[in-house]
């Protein structure tokens, strides 16, 4: 297979080569579960937007499943943000779900700000989970300064 980009540099409009961050994080569910046994709603809303709640129903290691899939993505946007100060508050980023099921984030407060600091506007996630697993990976993609 050939790549038709094959000794090709990738450069955006202005000439510079596009700045790429990945950020990969795996949590296990019970630790999910754990807390939401622990703590209830004192965790739940301390960590998950009102919106990431209600798209995660079930009861149990469903619910928590679903949950630790999100976490995940948040520790990877984490990664992928790279701070170097203050880590941003867990509800600033947001795993959003339309009706198809697919997953896109929406970042505000201070993790939007090191977006815009680290020059990142578009994001792809992608959330799994496999028994006691759950995994997530954030694409970053932003411009580079000549």
């Amino acid at each position: 297979m050939s790549n038709a980009n094959e000794g090709q540099e990738l450069t955006n409009a202005t000439g510079a080569p596009p700045r790429l961050s990945v950020g990969v994080d795996l949590v296990t569910v019970d630790e999910v579960q754990m807390a939401l046994a622990n703590f209830g709603d004192r965790y739940l809303y301390r960590v998950f937007t009102d919106h990431e709640v209600a798209c995660c129903l079930g009861e149990g290691v469903v619910r928590a499943r679903h949950l630790a899939a999100r976490f995940a993505a948040k520790e990877a946007t984490m990664k992928a943000l790279g701070p170097s100060d203050r880590l941003p508050d867990w509800r600033s980023i947001e795993v959003r779900q339309d009706e198809s099921g697919r997953c896109t984030l929406r970042l505000s407060g201070h993790a939007a700000e090191l977006a815009r600091s680290a020059q990142l506007n578009d994001f792809a996630v992608s959330l799994t989970h496999e028994g006691n697993l759950a995994a997530a990976v954030v694409v970053a993609l932003g411009r580079s300064e000549p």
